[in-house]
Protein backbone atom coordinates (compact mmCIF):
# COMPACT_ATOMS: atom_id res chain seq x y z
CA UNK A 1 0.00 0.00 0.00
CA UNK A 2 1.44 3.51 -0.89
CA UNK A 3 2.52 5.76 2.14
CA UNK A 4 1.98 9.17 1.49
CA UNK A 5 3.12 12.34 2.79
CA UNK A 6 4.05 16.06 2.99
CA UNK A 7 7.69 16.88 3.15
CA UNK A 8 8.42 20.11 4.30
CA UNK A 9 10.76 22.24 6.46
CA UNK A 10 11.90 25.53 7.87
CA UNK A 11 8.99 27.29 8.86
CA UNK A 12 10.73 29.63 10.80
CA UNK A 13 7.82 30.68 12.94
CA UNK A 14 8.62 33.89 14.52
CA UNK A 15 10.81 35.46 12.36
CA UNK A 16 11.12 38.81 13.32
CA UNK A 17 11.96 40.65 9.22
CA UNK A 18 13.47 43.50 11.20
CA UNK A 19 15.09 44.68 7.99
CA UNK A 20 11.38 45.83 6.94
CA UNK A 21 9.23 48.83 7.88
CA UNK A 22 6.11 49.63 9.09
CA UNK A 23 3.65 46.41 9.54
CA UNK A 24 5.44 44.48 6.60
CA UNK A 25 7.49 42.15 9.16
CA UNK A 26 3.65 41.27 10.92
CA UNK A 27 2.37 40.52 7.44
CA UNK A 28 5.57 38.13 6.49
CA UNK A 29 5.50 36.34 10.35
CA UNK A 30 1.58 35.42 9.74
CA UNK A 31 2.08 34.41 6.21
CA UNK A 32 4.17 31.91 8.22
CA UNK A 33 1.88 30.62 10.88
CA UNK A 34 -0.91 30.43 7.65
CA UNK A 35 1.70 27.85 6.13
CA UNK A 36 0.75 25.48 8.46
CA UNK A 37 -3.19 25.64 7.35
CA UNK A 38 -1.71 25.26 3.69
CA UNK A 39 0.50 21.97 4.23
CA UNK A 40 -2.51 20.41 6.08
CA UNK A 41 -4.89 21.05 3.36
CA UNK A 42 -2.56 19.66 0.78
CA UNK A 43 -2.52 16.82 2.92
CA UNK A 44 -5.86 15.82 2.98
CA UNK A 45 -6.25 17.00 -0.56
CA UNK A 46 -3.69 14.11 -1.66
CA UNK A 47 -4.93 11.29 0.93
CA UNK A 48 -1.78 12.51 2.82
CA UNK A 49 -1.81 11.00 6.47
CA UNK A 50 1.57 12.85 7.57
CA UNK A 51 3.48 16.01 7.19
CA UNK A 52 7.33 15.73 8.07
CA UNK A 53 8.79 18.91 9.16
CA UNK A 54 12.47 18.68 8.83
CA UNK A 55 14.07 21.22 11.09
CA UNK A 56 13.65 25.12 12.05
CA UNK A 57 9.74 24.74 12.39
CA UNK A 58 10.60 27.74 14.62
CA UNK A 59 13.22 30.69 14.11
CA UNK A 60 15.07 30.60 17.53
CA UNK A 61 15.75 28.36 20.54
CA UNK A 62 13.28 31.02 22.66
CA UNK A 63 10.13 31.63 20.57
CA UNK A 64 7.61 33.68 21.83
CA UNK A 65 4.78 31.74 23.67
CA UNK A 66 2.02 33.15 21.42
CA UNK A 67 4.60 31.98 18.67
CA UNK A 68 5.05 28.76 20.17
CA UNK A 69 0.93 27.83 21.31
CA UNK A 70 -0.62 29.30 18.21
CA UNK A 71 1.62 26.74 15.90
CA UNK A 72 0.07 24.05 18.22
CA UNK A 73 -3.34 24.96 18.20
CA UNK A 74 -2.89 24.91 14.29
CA UNK A 75 -1.76 21.68 13.96
CA UNK A 76 -4.12 20.05 16.19
CA UNK A 77 -7.02 21.78 14.45
CA UNK A 78 -6.02 19.47 11.72
CA UNK A 79 -5.52 16.68 13.00
CA UNK A 80 -6.04 13.53 12.45
CA UNK A 81 -3.23 14.36 10.10
CA UNK A 82 0.09 13.82 12.03
CA UNK A 83 2.84 16.18 12.12
CA UNK A 84 6.65 15.23 13.19
CA UNK A 85 8.79 17.89 14.28
CA UNK A 86 12.54 17.76 13.79
CA UNK A 87 14.76 20.07 15.74
CA UNK A 88 17.06 22.11 13.53
CA UNK A 89 20.09 23.98 13.99
CA UNK A 90 17.76 27.28 14.93
CA UNK A 91 15.75 24.94 17.16
CA UNK A 92 18.19 22.77 18.39
CA UNK A 93 18.05 20.13 21.35
CA UNK A 94 20.69 22.83 23.21
CA UNK A 95 17.04 24.63 23.96
CA UNK A 96 16.37 22.44 26.43
CA UNK A 97 13.73 24.16 27.93
CA UNK A 98 11.98 24.75 24.26
CA UNK A 99 11.49 20.52 23.88
CA UNK A 100 10.42 20.43 27.06
CA UNK A 101 7.41 22.80 26.76
CA UNK A 102 6.55 21.21 23.44
CA UNK A 103 6.44 18.11 25.06
CA UNK A 104 4.29 19.26 27.73
CA UNK A 105 2.03 21.15 25.68
CA UNK A 106 2.01 19.29 21.78
CA UNK A 107 -1.41 17.85 21.16
CA UNK A 108 -1.60 14.24 20.36
CA UNK A 109 -1.12 14.55 16.46
CA UNK A 110 2.04 16.21 17.12
CA UNK A 111 4.94 13.90 17.05
CA UNK A 112 7.99 15.32 18.56
CA UNK A 113 11.27 13.64 17.15
CA UNK A 114 13.92 14.45 19.48
CA UNK A 115 15.77 11.19 19.79
CA UNK A 116 17.78 9.10 17.16
CA UNK A 117 15.30 6.02 17.20
CA UNK A 118 12.75 4.72 14.78
CA UNK A 119 9.28 5.94 15.08
CA UNK A 120 6.47 4.07 13.37
CA UNK A 121 4.30 5.96 11.04
CA UNK A 122 2.22 3.56 9.79
CA UNK A 123 2.10 -0.67 8.99
CA UNK A 124 5.12 -1.28 7.69
CA UNK A 125 6.43 2.54 7.71
CA UNK A 126 9.63 3.21 9.96
CA UNK A 127 10.96 6.95 10.10
CA UNK A 128 15.02 7.33 11.27
CA UNK A 129 14.95 11.04 12.49
CA UNK A 130 18.40 12.96 13.27
CA UNK A 131 17.50 15.43 15.70
CA UNK A 132 20.12 18.58 15.85
CA UNK A 133 21.73 18.39 19.53
CA UNK A 134 23.52 21.95 18.77
CA UNK A 135 23.55 24.25 16.25
CA UNK A 136 26.73 22.82 14.95
CA UNK A 137 26.65 19.24 15.82
CA UNK A 138 30.32 18.18 14.61
CA UNK A 139 29.26 15.35 13.68
CA UNK A 140 26.97 13.65 10.63
CA UNK A 141 23.77 12.90 13.10
CA UNK A 142 22.36 10.80 10.13
CA UNK A 143 24.94 8.41 10.75
CA UNK A 144 22.98 6.12 12.72
CA UNK A 145 20.19 4.95 10.08
CA UNK A 146 22.59 2.78 8.24
CA UNK A 147 22.53 0.33 11.22
CA UNK A 148 18.68 1.36 12.39
CA UNK A 149 16.94 -1.91 13.22
CA UNK A 150 13.70 -1.65 11.58
CA UNK A 151 11.08 -4.55 10.51
CA UNK A 152 11.81 -7.05 7.28
CA UNK A 153 10.27 -5.31 4.44
CA UNK A 154 9.09 -1.99 6.28
CA UNK A 155 9.83 1.28 4.29
CA UNK A 156 12.47 3.43 5.72
CA UNK A 157 12.16 6.78 5.77
CA UNK A 158 15.27 9.31 6.73
CA UNK A 159 14.66 12.96 8.38
CA UNK A 160 17.18 14.95 9.12
CA UNK A 161 18.63 18.94 8.88
CA UNK A 162 21.63 20.01 7.51
CA UNK A 163 23.75 20.46 4.29
CA UNK A 164 25.11 17.67 2.36
CA UNK A 165 28.15 20.17 0.94
CA UNK A 166 30.31 21.98 3.62
CA UNK A 167 30.52 26.00 3.13
CA UNK A 168 32.81 26.04 5.69
CA UNK A 169 36.53 25.56 7.03
CA UNK A 170 36.18 25.97 10.33
CA UNK A 171 35.38 22.31 11.18
CA UNK A 172 36.64 20.37 8.22
CA UNK A 173 32.98 19.27 7.25
CA UNK A 174 32.38 16.88 10.05
CA UNK A 175 28.54 17.55 10.05
CA UNK A 176 28.17 17.25 6.39
CA UNK A 177 25.16 15.17 5.84
CA UNK A 178 26.35 12.30 3.58
CA UNK A 179 24.75 12.87 0.02
CA UNK A 180 24.54 8.80 -0.43
CA UNK A 181 22.91 8.49 2.57
CA UNK A 182 19.70 6.97 1.36
CA UNK A 183 21.46 4.17 -0.57
CA UNK A 184 23.85 3.80 2.42
CA UNK A 185 20.73 3.09 4.61
CA UNK A 186 18.24 1.71 2.53
CA UNK A 187 16.21 4.37 2.59
CA UNK A 188 12.87 5.22 0.48
CA UNK A 189 13.11 8.42 0.80
CA UNK A 190 15.47 11.16 2.78
CA UNK A 191 13.41 14.28 3.76
CA UNK A 192 16.07 16.93 4.61
CA UNK A 193 16.08 20.90 5.80
CA UNK A 194 18.19 23.52 5.66
CA UNK A 195 18.15 24.80 2.13
CA UNK A 196 15.17 27.45 1.59
CA UNK A 197 15.17 26.33 -1.85
CA UNK A 198 13.61 22.87 -3.12
CA UNK A 199 16.91 20.75 -4.00
CA UNK A 200 17.11 17.24 -5.24
CA UNK A 201 20.27 15.59 -4.47
CA UNK A 202 19.05 12.06 -5.92
CA UNK A 203 15.68 10.72 -6.99
CA UNK A 204 15.28 9.37 -3.15
CA UNK A 205 16.85 12.58 -1.14
CA UNK A 206 15.90 16.00 -1.57
CA UNK A 207 15.64 19.27 0.46
CA UNK A 208 11.88 20.16 0.49
CA UNK A 209 12.53 23.94 1.03
CA UNK A 210 10.74 26.73 2.91
CA UNK A 211 7.00 26.93 2.43
CA UNK A 212 7.18 30.25 3.17
CA UNK A 213 10.03 32.37 1.32
CA UNK A 214 12.16 34.29 3.66
CA UNK A 215 14.98 36.19 1.80
CA UNK A 216 15.66 37.19 -2.12
CA UNK A 217 18.45 34.67 -2.46
CA UNK A 218 16.80 31.50 -4.13
CA UNK A 219 13.87 33.27 -6.08
CA UNK A 220 11.42 31.00 -6.48
CA UNK A 221 7.85 30.36 -4.53
CA UNK A 222 7.25 28.58 -1.46
CA UNK A 223 6.47 24.91 -1.80
CA UNK A 224 6.46 21.61 -0.13
CA UNK A 225 6.98 18.12 -1.73
CA UNK A 226 4.21 15.78 -1.83
CA UNK A 227 5.83 12.25 -1.54
CA UNK A 228 3.97 8.44 -2.26
CA UNK A 229 6.33 5.64 -1.55
CA UNK A 230 4.80 2.64 -3.04
CA UNK A 231 7.27 -0.29 -1.77
CA UNK A 232 10.27 0.14 0.40
CA UNK A 233 12.77 -0.63 -3.20
CA UNK A 234 10.41 1.45 -5.52
CA UNK A 235 11.47 4.87 -6.28
CA UNK A 236 9.51 6.98 -4.71
CA UNK A 237 7.01 10.21 -6.50
CA UNK A 238 7.80 13.38 -5.78
CA UNK A 239 5.55 16.42 -6.68
CA UNK A 240 6.21 19.55 -5.92
CA UNK A 241 2.68 21.91 -4.07
CA UNK A 242 2.60 25.53 -3.54
CA UNK A 243 2.45 27.21 -0.56
CA UNK A 244 3.45 30.15 -0.37
CA UNK A 245 1.60 34.27 -0.16
CA UNK A 246 4.38 35.85 -0.65
CA UNK A 247 7.18 35.98 -3.56
CA UNK A 248 10.66 37.52 -2.94
CA UNK A 249 12.37 37.77 -6.33
CA UNK A 250 15.42 39.85 -7.47
CA UNK A 251 14.66 40.97 -11.39
CA UNK A 252 17.37 42.52 -13.69
CA UNK A 253 16.89 45.06 -15.92
CA UNK A 254 19.58 45.45 -18.08
CA UNK A 255 19.19 48.90 -20.22
CA UNK A 256 20.91 50.28 -23.51
CA UNK A 257 21.53 54.02 -24.02
CA UNK A 258 18.17 55.13 -25.66
CA UNK A 259 15.65 52.27 -23.94
CA UNK A 260 13.00 53.33 -22.11
CA UNK A 261 13.39 52.53 -18.85
CA UNK A 262 10.00 52.92 -17.72
CA UNK A 263 8.43 50.97 -20.73
CA UNK A 264 10.85 48.16 -19.99
CA UNK A 265 10.31 48.01 -16.25
CA UNK A 266 6.50 47.48 -16.78
CA UNK A 267 6.69 44.92 -19.45
CA UNK A 268 8.52 42.58 -15.95
CA UNK A 269 6.13 43.53 -13.20
CA UNK A 270 3.50 41.34 -12.31
CA UNK A 271 0.04 41.88 -12.98
CA UNK A 272 -1.52 45.17 -10.34
CA UNK A 273 -3.26 42.71 -8.43
CA UNK A 274 -0.42 40.01 -7.43
CA UNK A 275 1.94 43.51 -6.03
CA UNK A 276 0.45 43.33 -2.96
CA UNK A 277 2.01 39.90 -2.49
CA UNK A 278 5.38 41.00 -3.79
CA UNK A 279 8.91 41.87 -2.41
CA UNK A 280 10.99 42.80 -4.99
CA UNK A 281 14.26 44.34 -6.06
CA UNK A 282 15.00 45.91 -9.33
CA UNK A 283 18.92 45.34 -10.09
CA UNK A 284 19.07 47.92 -12.89
CA UNK A 285 22.44 47.34 -14.77
CA UNK A 286 23.75 48.95 -18.69
CA UNK A 287 23.45 52.44 -19.60
CA UNK A 288 20.78 55.19 -19.01
CA UNK A 289 21.25 58.87 -19.69
CA UNK A 290 20.17 61.28 -16.79
CA UNK A 291 16.37 61.62 -18.33
CA UNK A 292 15.64 57.91 -18.42
CA UNK A 293 17.40 57.23 -14.66
CA UNK A 294 15.55 60.44 -13.40
CA UNK A 295 12.39 58.85 -14.84
CA UNK A 296 12.75 55.07 -13.81
CA UNK A 297 13.54 56.52 -9.68
CA UNK A 298 10.28 58.65 -10.08
CA UNK A 299 8.33 55.79 -11.09
CA UNK A 300 9.37 53.17 -8.70
CA UNK A 301 8.74 55.84 -5.93
CA UNK A 302 5.32 55.83 -7.89
CA UNK A 303 4.61 52.22 -7.91
CA UNK A 304 6.12 51.00 -4.72
CA UNK A 305 2.57 51.77 -2.56
CA UNK A 306 1.35 48.69 -5.06
CA UNK A 307 3.72 46.47 -3.51
CA UNK A 308 4.47 44.72 -0.41
CA UNK A 309 8.59 45.93 -0.83
CA UNK A 310 9.84 47.44 -4.00
CA UNK A 311 13.52 48.49 -4.22
CA UNK A 312 15.85 49.92 -7.04
CA UNK A 313 18.90 49.23 -7.14
CA UNK A 314 21.15 50.62 -9.48
CA UNK A 315 24.80 51.23 -8.52
CA UNK A 316 25.69 49.09 -11.65
CA UNK A 317 23.48 51.44 -14.09
CA UNK A 318 26.42 53.94 -15.68
CA UNK A 319 25.00 57.20 -16.36
CA UNK A 320 25.20 58.89 -20.02
CA UNK A 321 25.25 62.50 -20.11
CA UNK A 322 25.96 65.66 -21.82
CA UNK A 323 25.98 69.42 -21.98
CA UNK A 324 22.45 69.31 -23.23
CA UNK A 325 21.51 67.20 -19.47
CA UNK A 326 23.28 69.50 -17.46
CA UNK A 327 21.69 72.62 -19.25
CA UNK A 328 18.50 71.32 -17.91
CA UNK A 329 19.80 71.47 -14.45
CA UNK A 330 20.75 74.95 -15.25
CA UNK A 331 22.71 77.09 -17.35
CA UNK A 332 25.23 79.04 -14.74
CA UNK A 333 25.13 79.04 -11.23
CA UNK A 334 25.63 77.15 -8.54
CA UNK A 335 23.64 74.25 -9.21
CA UNK A 336 25.55 73.95 -12.89
CA UNK A 337 28.77 74.18 -10.98
CA UNK A 338 27.86 71.22 -8.72
CA UNK A 339 26.49 68.84 -12.06
CA UNK A 340 29.82 70.08 -13.61
CA UNK A 341 31.62 68.77 -10.93
CA UNK A 342 29.89 65.49 -10.57
CA UNK A 343 30.16 64.71 -13.62
CA UNK A 344 33.85 64.96 -13.75
CA UNK A 345 34.13 63.30 -10.37
CA UNK A 346 31.99 60.64 -12.24
CA UNK A 347 34.27 60.29 -14.95
CA UNK A 348 37.99 60.81 -13.17
CA UNK A 349 39.65 57.48 -13.26
CA UNK A 350 41.82 58.52 -10.52
CA UNK A 351 39.31 58.31 -8.66
CA UNK A 352 37.64 54.67 -6.81
CA UNK A 353 34.58 52.96 -8.38
CA UNK A 354 32.54 53.39 -5.87
CA UNK A 355 33.41 57.33 -5.60
CA UNK A 356 32.37 57.30 -9.19
CA UNK A 357 29.50 55.23 -8.09
CA UNK A 358 28.49 57.94 -6.11
CA UNK A 359 29.37 60.76 -8.28
CA UNK A 360 27.00 59.26 -10.66
CA UNK A 361 23.83 59.03 -8.11
CA UNK A 362 24.49 62.73 -6.76
CA UNK A 363 24.40 63.66 -9.69
CA UNK A 364 21.40 61.60 -11.19
CA UNK A 365 19.49 63.15 -7.92
CA UNK A 366 20.70 67.20 -8.94
CA UNK A 367 18.99 66.33 -12.08
CA UNK A 368 15.84 64.93 -10.57
CA UNK A 369 15.76 67.52 -8.75
CA UNK A 370 15.89 70.25 -10.29
CA UNK A 371 13.34 68.61 -12.62
CA UNK A 372 10.67 69.22 -9.71
CA UNK A 373 11.54 72.93 -8.95
CA UNK A 374 11.74 73.40 -12.27
CA UNK A 375 8.89 76.70 -13.30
Amino acid sequence: MTFRFIHSSDLHLGKRFGQFPGDLPAKLREARHAAIGKLAEHARSHGASTVLLAGDTFDTETPAPDVRRQALAEMSHHAPIRWVILPGNHDSLQAAQLWATLHAEAPENVTLAVDPEPIELASGVVLLPAPCTFRRPGKDLSEWFDNAPTPDGAIRIGLAHGGVLNFSEEDGGLDVIAPDRARRAGLAYLALGDWHGGLEIDPRTRYSGTPEPDRFKHDREGEALLVAVPAPSAMPEVSSVRTGTFSWRDMALDLLDGDDAVTRLDALLPEPRARRQSLLNIVASGRARLEGRSALAAWIDELRPDFAHLELHDDALETECDAGDLDAIDRAGALREAADALLAESEDAQLSQAERDIARAALARLYAQAQVIAP
